[in-house]
């Protein structure tokens, strides 16, 4: 039996997210209705983007579901990080986190 992507991540940190954007919904909205706010609010940052990568702490979810790359961060972030994610958004205090590319 393998081990699951997220054994042996160190668990998600805020320090860990460069620059992110907060954003806050209301409780109880299910994740593709919290990923739509999420990616309006980048769009309306940058015109066009694209997601990396996401995050659902309620779940204990994320995509992509790669094992862990690096002592110091979570294998989804850096995933997204290194193919040049530059938008992050936090929601309601990294209960979800979402990693976008401007494009």
């Amino acid at each position: 039996m393998t081990e699951p992507p997220e054994a042996g991540c160190p668990p998600l940190q805020r320090a860990m997210l460069p620059r992110p954007l907060d954003l806050n919904v209301p409780p109880g909205l299910s994740r593709p209705e919290v990923m739509a706010r999420a990616t309006l609010k980048a769009r309306t940052l940058h015109p066009e983007v694209m997601l990396l990568a996401w995050f659902d702490r309620l779940a204990g979810e994320f995509s992509p579901a790669i094992a862990c790359c690096r002592e110091d961060l979570p294998g989804w972030l850096a995933y997204a990080l290194s193919r040049g994610a530059d938008l992050i958004i936090s929601v309601n205090h990294e209960e979800y986190v979402f990693a976008f590319k401007k494009l």
